[in-house]
């Protein structure tokens, strides 16, 4: 490090070093903002915009920030991570928590405030389980849940709007109501909304045959926090997506909060306008996946803690071993399990779990391994990918391939159609049954495809 190296080259420098160590979208959620304010003596003293940034890369980041340090001041280079505010330093590594900053609320008067104007307005009922204390993070959803804390802690920030998408059961709905809880008890009076996109639907539907729109307008768009669950349910309701856009507008000019959630990225939610899809995309768009086997493992934990029961080790590589679709899965598995172990006043042991699993067990393995083969047959001859089928492209290359999968999986497994319907990206049953019809139809007309079906049939018999 030379004598000349002003604390703008410095950042430079140090930007492009951290470039190189993580992917760009992480580098834009914690690095970004990450300046050089000064150097002295073989030690930089680095500052970042809030403290939810200061603690999370001090969590997460220190080995990678301590060598991007090195690379560019030197092996024996040392560093000092700092928060700012308006060219001000308000914190030091042994700072406060941020949690103690927090504004005071004599006699919890603003969060009964908070609390009064959500029951009085939001159509959902808060989990009081449903907190960021609760909430399992693990490499799928840690991003999730990185983004809907920041924005609890200051709507409007960082990252307006929050799009959270992901599969039924994996975590969206409880990062939405965490935000809630931690937003109305932060101390600060902030009008707060949650609510489905259905009901957003039929509000706006009611208003205008009551000739009301203007409170309608009023209740959407006088909020400080608007969350909506679903939002992928404006799919074909092109005046309702013009409502809404507006409402979008308002808010984010405003700047307001919006949070919203989805089973599919913006992209692929089918119909939804242009303009509706970019807007989408201006702050975050977090994707929540299936859980791993040691986030599997950490969920079980954590839903038999709240039931005040330990469960063996081995229980716990049994269930999350063979519970891989989703938390609801989990919490299911630990709930028989506990009331197997109840009803015949047994010790929770392996034998035990797989009793109490027994016949769900056995269908779930024989549905998985079904559709699993399935999906092997269709996806080689088609030449498409199985996040394809799951996903919500709707171009013909996917879309007969899906129908194809779709059919095979009605005809070779116990799974309903509304289980079906789950397993191909959320669609309910009404879809699978259309998809099925479609495949009957085409094979009574197109001789070659009926024998194309015979021989996939004739695969998954053997």
């Amino acid at each position: 490090m030379s004598q000349a190296d002003t604390p703008d080259e410095l950042t430079r420098r140090l930007h492009e070093v951290l470039k190189q160590l993580v992917t760009p979208r992480k580098f834009d959620l914690w690095f970004a903002g990450l300046r050089v304010a000064g150097s002295e003596a073989g030690r930089l003293e680095l500052t970042v915009q809030n403290p939810f940034h200061h603690e999370w890369i001090r969590t997460y980041y220190t080995d990678v920030l301590t060598r991007a340090v090195h690379q560019v001041a030197g092996d024996d280079a040392e560093h000092e991570l700092l928060v700012t505010e308006d060219g001000a330093v308000v914190e030091s590594p042994d700072a406060p928590p941020v949690a103690e900053a927090v504004p005071v609320d004599p006699a919890g008067k603003i969060t009964s405030q908070n609390a009064r104007y959500f029951q009085q307005n939001s159509d959902v009922s808060l989990h009081q389980k449903y907190t960021f204390d609760n909430f399992v993070v693990g490499p799928s959803n840690q991003l999730a849940h990185a983004a809907a804390m920041a924005v609890a802690e200051a709507p409007a920030g960082s990252y307006n709007p929050l799009f959270l998408h992901g599969g039924c059961g994996l975590g969206k709905t409880h990062l939405l109501q965490a935000i809630c809880h931690r937003a109305m008890d932060s101390g600060r009076a902030l009008k707060v909304l949650y609510l489905s996109s259905e009901t957003f639907v039929n509000q706006f539907i009611a208003a205008i045959e009551q000739g009301d729109l203007s409170r309608f307008r009023y209740k959407y768009r006088s909020v400080d926090l608007l969350l909506i669950d679903d939002i992928h349910l404006l799919a074909n309701k092109e005046r309702t997506q013009d409502e809404f856009f507006h409402t979008f507008n308002t808010l984010y000019n405003d700047q307001r909060q919006i949070v919203l959630s989805s089973d599919s990225p913006p992209s692929e939610i089918p119909t939804l306008r242009e303009r509706l899809i970019s807007r989408f995309k201006w702050g975050l768009v977090a994707q929540i996946e299936t859980p791993g086997y040691e986030t599997r493992q950490a969920i079980l934990r954590r839903k038999a803690k709240d039931r005040d029961i330990e469960l063996p080790e081995e229980v716990l590589d049994f269930l999350a071993e063979k519970m891989n679709r989703n938390i609801r899965e989990l919490e299911g598995a630990v709930t028989k399990v506990l009331g197997y172990a109840h009803l015949t006043g047994r010790a929770i042991d392996l034998e035990l779990a797989r009793e109490a699993l027994g016949e769900s067990d056995h269908s779930t393995q024989h549905q998985s391994l079904g559709l699993d083969r399935i999906l092997d047959v269709v996806c080689a001859h088609f030449n498409v990918k199985v996040s394809d089928l799951h996903g919500r492209r709707r171009t013909q290359s996917i879309v007969l391939p899906r129908q194809v999968a779709m059919y095979l999986t009605r005809k070779f497994t116990p799974m309903s159609l509304v289980e079906i319907g789950a397993r191909f990206g959320g669609r309910d049953h009404s879809t699978v049954l259309y998809a099925v019809g479609k495949i009957e139809e085409r094979i009574a007309a197109q001789p070659s495809f009926a024998q194309l079906i015979g021989e996939f049939e004739n695969r998954l018999r053997r």
